[in-house]
């Protein structure tokens, strides 16, 4: 079953070791991290993220925001 794709983004004083374990977590739960962002711009990862996990990463305090993932365009 294919779930709907994320990117999850932490907030600046998010540690390594608490992104590391939520890309555990978002594994452990059913879903998959495509993708990670870490420095830069983004400090987070791109996954596709089981329902029953989403409201998990939405509560947590160290994310700053999750949107969908999909295609940016521009004209």
């Amino acid at each position: 079953m294919s779930h709907p794709k994320y990117i999850v983004v932490f907030k600046d004083e998010a540690t390594p070791q608490q992104v590391e374990q939520y890309v555990k977590d978002v594994n452990n739960n059913g879903g998959h991290v495509s993708q990670r962002y870490d420095g830069g711009i983004l400090n987070g990862f791109a996954a596709s993220i089981p329902d029953s996990f989403l409201s998990h990463l939405q509560s947590s305090d160290a994310v700053a925001y999750i949107e969908l993932d999909g295609v940016v365009t521009t004209q």
